[in-house]
């Protein structure tokens, strides 16, 4: 009986506001008609008279104060309006009213799942918009004692957020402990400095590991936050790289007797591919970068299958640096692969190598007048591809915006990867003659391709809409963060605004012209109503005066 009650009130309350959603006409010409049958009993012309007559022994002064407070409460209202989109992107009152008022009026809620959204074609889109919108390590990121910290030295500003080192702490974790650390004591030590927030703690936690045992895990630490100058940090990776290749040898031969030890080997290969790859960053960064290529291509061909580190986009730098144009496209085809995830570096590579076959030649005045050659199309293509991908990049190799240091950890097409690309790919695009020229006569054009980039993809999917929200965490404050798409004012601020200006207008014109405002106000009202009078009028001509008598009688 109980379920069967509920059922019926379900029903009822469906068929309600059903009603109200399709039949909202009827429903106001019938509200309107049963306020006018009632007229009589609710003394509703007693109620108007009594109301215009009370207007009318008002003063101007009256009605400057109710003007100027009305425009002092939209003014108010206009303030936390645009206070509450510039920090969550999104109207308060259209986010209230989609939220509570659009349910009760039978909207639909679109988080609900759908029998539509379980097709295969959108629950893909919807998982590749998920793992576009995860947060992934950056590749070439800097050394924080060699390079961040001196940043910090020199300009007083903080280049990490809390929220990227914290990543950065977890990802030490996953790396470089495992589950029988706490049987040798070194490693045991690292295990709690690497959850330390404070640097000195961490620091000095990693010397103490040094004391008991040659840890190659606190050799890393010391390399990437004590360590002040490249050359340093290098040498304290090749201590570790010694340390290293001995655990990584003895849990070789030991990972096929049980778990432990598989899972300890894991964590000993982990550590020896960071320790070889930094190593390659270090050699890269003063100079030796034939050197580096070498030491990134074995690593590649000794562990092919760890493509968590991303060491590709290393090589691809380092390449790109030696002018080793013909490798950098062998590289390319084989990571540019559909099934494969892609990156800026990826995509504005390829458009790089495609602009330098054209870019030279180019002139826009040329090209408008005979049109585009196909080296030329396929170079506009390239580009555009690109810049669908990561419509942020452009504005930084541009110059358009300014560089900063780029975060620990980047956001696929968002602002932090633009900004890991452009830190160290700039100086590539600028090396190829016309490329920089070419990109800025062309970018432009993929916004026209996508108007809708949210809703609908071109070549990839719908730009992710976390994207603003992800960058802003990872990004230091005194960073304009770049959005994209650039989200119009909400309706709800324009109102506000409109309303607060032309409600101190109308305070301003009252105060200084009261006679005047008083015959505009009396004309304006009589105007508006002139419709409803002649209605009423009509009304009451075809109905008889007698009806509610006789409906009383009823």
């Amino acid at each position: 009986m109980a379920e069967a009650g509920t059922g019926f009130l379900e029903q009822l309350k469906s068929c309600i506001v059903w009603s109200w959603t399709y039949l909202w006409t009827l429903w106001f010409f019938i509200m309107l008609f049963l306020v006018y049958i009632l007229r009589v009993p609710l003394k509703i012309n007693d109620n108007l008279t009594t109301v215009s007559m009370f207007l009318n022994t008002l003063t101007p002064k009256f009605y400057v104060a109710l003007t100027g407070t009305s425009s002092l409460i939209s003014g108010l209202i206009l303030i936390f309006e645009w206070w509450y989109f510039r920090k969550y992107g999104t109207s308060f009152i259209e986010q209230v009213s989609v939220s509570h008022l659009r349910p009760l009026l039978g909207g639909v809620d679109n988080s609900a799942p759908s029998a539509t959204s379980a097709a295969n074609g959108d629950a893909d889109s919807s998982r590749q918009s998920v793992s576009e919108c995860k947060v992934w390590r950056n590749p070439l990121n800097l050394f924080r004692g060699a390079e961040y910290n001196r940043y910090t030295w020199v300009t007083g500003r903080e280049p990490l957020t809390y929220y990227d080192m914290n990543l950065s702490a977890q990802d030490h974790q996953t790396f470089f402990t495992c589950d029988t650390d706490h049987l040798r004591p070194a490693d045991a030590i690292m295990q709690k400095a690497w959850r330390e927030r404070n640097p000195q703690a961490r620091i000095s936690a990693a010397h103490e590991a040094l004391e008991l045992n040659e840890c190659a895990t606190a050799y890393i630490l010391l390399a990437e936050e004590e360590a002040t100058t490249i050359v340093e940090a290098e040498k304290l990776f090749k201590q570790a790289l010694k340390a290293g290749e001995g655990c990584y040898r003895r849990s070789q031969q030991l990972q096929h007797h049980g778990a432990q030890y598989e899972a300890q080997h894991r964590r000993d290969t982990n550590v020896l591919v960071y320790i070889k790859r930094r190593l390659a960053m270090c050699a890269r960064k003063l100079g030796r970068t034939r050197e580096a290529v070498k030491m990134m291509r074995d690593l590649m061909k000794e562990f092919p299958l760890l493509s968590m580190f991303n060491i590709h986009e290393n090589l691809l730098e380092a390449l790109l640096e030696l002018q080793a144009y013909a490798d950098v496209q062998a590289v390319l085809a084989k990571y540019d692969d559909i099934s494969l995830p892609k990156s800026a570096t990826i995509c504005y590579t390829a458009a790089l190598l495609k602009a330098r076959a054209v870019s030279d030649k180019f002139s826009p005045e040329a090209a408008s007048r005979r049109g585009l050659s196909t080296a030329e199309m396929n170079a506009v293509e390239a580009i555009h591809r690109a810049v669908e991908f990561n419509p942020h990049v452009p504005k930084y190799l541009l110059e358009m915006k300014s560089l900063i240091l780029p975060p620990e950890h980047i956001l696929k097409r968002g602002d932090s990867e633009a900004i890991a690309y452009a830190f160290f790919h700039l100086q590539h695009w600028k090396r190829v003659e016309g490329a920089l020229n070419l990109l800025h006569c062309t970018w432009e054009g993929t916004f026209r391709m996508i108007p809708y980039p949210l809703e609908k993809g071109h070549l990839f999917y719908p730009y992710p809409i976390c994207t603003e929200t992800a960058d802003r965490e990872l990004l230091p404050s005194f960073h304009e963060v770049s959005v994209y798409p650039k989200k119009e004012l909400p309706f709800f601020i324009l109102f506000t605004a409109g309303l607060c200006s032309f409600t101190a207008m109308l305070a301003l014109l009252t105060h200084q012209f009261p006679e005047l405002m008083g015959v505009f106000a009396k004309a304006f009202l009589s105007t508006l109503f002139a419709p409803l009078n002649f209605v009423m009028e009509k009304v009451e001509s075809i109905l008889p005066s007698s009806l509610w008598h006789q409906l009383t009688r009823i």
